[in-house]
Parts: structure tokens; C-alpha cells; sequence
């Protein structure tokens, strides 16, 4: 009897926290309701509009109309809209379409601030579409890198400095081959050796591997940094000048309008990144090795029973992180500057790691996640050509900003693997 008293209690506290989370995520929807409407509405003269271009110069898509909208009249509407939605979550809320409703409200609100930020002027909202995606591919790379390792129970915290290392040797390859390819093969090799060690240290000698990941990022830091200054600044032009991999435009598909330029006359590196996204994702949910992988990183005890051999399915996992997060550091270089520069990361590793978590641990959601900071990045330069009265400061801050919302947004909720950083030792 007393079991089942506490069953009920149980079941109650549930319900009641249930209703309060609902009920807080509709008090949130009905406050960004009134953000819109004071800070994008009530303050901006009723003739002021909105240019949003929908072409771009250099695009061989068909031509059409660019979107004009009224500032105010857009900001009273769609904070109407939030209001709504936000009094439907509040009374009796989306179930589980509450996730989806809050990414249109967050999706309505940034509408609002870029009508906000253009008024009376012009944005090319096709351009920051397709800067967003840009930027996005390398933290969604890195992301996958994190994937490979954390499926199979190992955490890799060392993709910063897999990334950066990745960037100095495609560019020092790139620049002395003259090839881009050798260049990003470098890079990837690279990666694979910073994830050897990481590898041998986490699998091999069990030593913590958050530690390890760190020591890591560190050791890359000051390795490029130092072979930076004794080798790229001194024959700057051999050896830090590499090409960088041009765009790639698909016939016929690239002519679709808005869609064709920001999905198909891309950087490469967008198109590799669908294809491991693809890959991946068939790789470890549907086919024995991938369902191998999972179960050494949900429990690796029954995995051996099983007859898997879980210190080797870790270290392929790892090694394959690391030459993937080597490729996405070389974006850095060869897909955007041409240039290697100390630390030009930035912590995009830790971003790409966020956007895995973020992602539930798969390679959709990963990406998803990554493009919220790739629009996070791609509007701070957007803003700062508008010269909207922001400080530069807090535009610069804006990808990392969005990266403490969303995973504080997501923790407590997303479900790591079972077995995400614990040792295995064999009996």
C-alpha cells in the first residue's frame, strides 16, 4: 500500500511539473510577443519599410521580386501571432509539438529584428542564407567528429585543437604543394593523429578523457602557434598563401530561385557535409556496424559478451573523429581565407560539441543545431555592415551567446550514451 501511495505522489509531482514547464514555456512565448512589439514596433515610424533581396549579383538563378515589407505593421503582426501561440501554450499547450512552436516563435522574432535592423535600408536575406549555411559546415563536421567518438563511449573534447591543427597543416601543405587537395588530406591526417593520442590515452591507460581532450587543445594551441612564427611568418608567401577551393555550381539546379544559390552554387565543404551527414547517418542506424558502435557506447559489457571487440570498435570511432574534425579545420584555410592565423578556431570546436549535444547525438540534429550558430555568425556581419546601434562587441559575442542559450535550452533533456565517457576494462 505504501508503494503505491508513493507511485501516486510520484505521478502527481510529475503532472504538476509538467504544467509549470508548460505553462513557463507560454509566459516566455507571450514576453518575446512584447519585446517585438516594444523594441521592433512602437518606436519605428509607420512609413519605414524593409528591402530584402532575394538575388544575388554573382548568381545564375532565374531573377524574381525582393521582398518589401512595413516595419511596424510586420512587427504588431507577428508579435500578434506569438501572443497567440503563447496563450494556446499556456491554456493547454502543443504536447509534443511544443519544440517545433518554440523554434517558429524564435524563427518569428528574429524575422522581426531583421525587419528591425533594415528599415529604410536593404539586406540581401539570400546572401545571409547562404553565409549561414557556409559557416555552419564546419561546426557541423566537427560535430559529427564528436558523434563518431561519443556513439562508441568517448568523449572528445580535443576537436578544438584537432580543427586548428587541421587548419595549420592544410594550409602549410596547400601552400607548398600548391595543391588544395593534398592540402586537406593534411589536414584530415592530421586530426587522425591528434585522435591516435587521445585515443591511446582514454582506451589504452583509461585516463579521463575530458582531461585528455583539454591537454590536447592546449598542446595544438601552442604547436601551431609556435611553428606559426618559425615557419608561415618568416616565408609568409610559400608557405601561408594557399588557394582557396573555389564554389561550386550545379547546372540547372543552381538556377532554382533563392533556393539555388544558397544550396546548390556552394562551397565544397557544404557538399561534403551532406554527404557525411548521409553517410553517418546510414552508417550507425542502419547497418551492423553502426548498431556494433551503438551498442559499445550504450553498454560495453554485453557489447564483449556479444563477441564485439569494444577497444577496438573505440579506437576506429576515435580515429575517425579525428580525421573528420581535422577536414572541418581546414575549411578554416582553404575554404575561407587562404591564411593561416594563430588560433583562428576561436572555439569552434566547443561550438561544434554544444551542437552535438544539442543534437541529440545525431547527425540531423547536429547539423540543425549548427545552423543556428552559423546564422548566429552570419548575422553579426550582416548587422555590422547595417551599422545597427549594437555594440560591435556583443555582435561578436553573438555565436557564442546563442551556444549557452541553446544547450541550457537542451540539458537535463538530451540523453548522452549510456556509456559516454566511462573506461572499459576487460574481465
Amino acid at each position: 500500500m505504501g508503494r503505491v501511495s508513493t507511485a501516486v505522489r510520484a505521478l502527481g509531482a510529475g503532472a504538476r511539473v509538467a504544467v509549470d514547464r508548460r505553462r513557463t514555456l507560454g509566459i516566455f512565448f507571450l514576453l518575446v510577443a512584447g519585446a517585438i512589439a516594444a523594441f521592433f514596433g512602437y518606436n519605428v515610424p509607420g512609413q519605414s519599410q524593409a528591402h530584402f533581396v532575394l538575388n544575388l549579383a554573382s548568381s545564375h538563378a532565374i531573377p524574381i521580386p525582393d521582398l518589401v515589407v512595413p516595419v511596424r505593421a510586420t512587427a504588431f503582426g507577428l508579435a500578434a501571432a506569438c501572443a497567440f501561440l503563447g496563450t494556446i501554450q499556456v491554456v493547454r499547450g502543443f504536447g509534443r509539438w511544443a519544440y517545433a512552436v518554440l523554434a517558429l516563435v524564435i524563427g518569428l522574432f528574429v524575422f522581426a529584428f531583421l525587419a528591425w535592423a533594415a528599415r529604410n535600408s536593404s539586406v540581401s536575406l539570400v546572401g545571409m542564407l547562404q553565409g549561414t549555411l557556409v559557416r555552419a559546415a564546419p561546426l557541423t563536421l566537427g560535430a559529427f567528429s564528436g558523434l563518431l567518438c561519443e556513439r562508441a563511449g568517448v568523449i572528445n573534447v580535443a576537436i578544438e585543437g584537432q580543427m586548428l591543427i587541421g587548419a595549420f597543416s592544410a594550409a602549410l601543405v596547400g601552400s607548398a604543394t600548391g595543391n588544395a587537395l593534398l592540402g586537406i588530406l593534411a589536414g584530415m591526417l592530421c586530426g587522425g593523429l591528434i585522435a591516435v593520442i587521445l585515443a591511446v590515452f582514454a582506451i589504452r591507460y583509461l585516463v579521463d578523457q575530458v582531461i585528455v581532450g583539454i591537454v590536447l587543445d592546449l598542446f595544438c594551441l601552442g604547436l601551431t602557434g609556435f611553428l606559426y612564427d618559425r615557419l608561415m611568418v618568416p616565408f609568409q608567401a610559400t608557405l601561408n598563401s594557399a588557394a582557396v577551393v573555389p564554389p561550386v555550381t550545379i547546372p540547372g539546379l543552381s538556377r532554382i530561385p533563392v533556393l539555388g544559390p544558397i544550396l546548390f552554387d556552394q562551397n565544397v565543404y557544404v557538399y561534403l557535409m551532406f554527404v557525411l551527414m548521409g553517410l553517418i547517418y546510414v552508417a550507425l542506424f542502419h547497418t551492423r556496424w553502426g548498431l556494433r558502435v551503438r551498442a559499445v557506447g550504450e553498454h560495453p559489457r554485453a557489447a564483449d559478451t556479444a563477441g564485439i571487440d569494444v577497444a577496438r570498435t573505440r579506437y576506429i570511432n576515435v580515429i575517425l573523429g579525428g580525421l573528420v574534425a581535422g577536414l572541418a579545420g581546414s575549411y578554416f584555410t582553404l575554404g575561407a581565407v587562404g591564411q593561416f592565423t594563430k588560433n583562428m578556431t576561436s572555439g569552434r570546436g566547443f561550438i561544434s560539441l554544444a551542437a552535438m549535444i544539442s543534437g541529440g547525438w545525431t547527425p540531423v540534429g547536429g547539423f540543425g543545431a549548427s545552423l543556428v550558430f552559423g546564422f548566429a555568425d552570419a548575422l553579426q556581419n550582416f548587422l555590422s555592415v547595417l551599422n545597427v546601434p549594437i555594440s560591435s562587441y556583443f555582435l561578436l559575442m553573438a555565436p557564442y551567446l546563442a551556444t549557452i542559450l541553446v544547450v541550457a535550452g537542451v540539458v537535463g533533456r538530451a540523453r548522452p550514451p549510456a556509456a559516454d565517457g566511462k573506461p572499459y576494462v576487460k574481465q
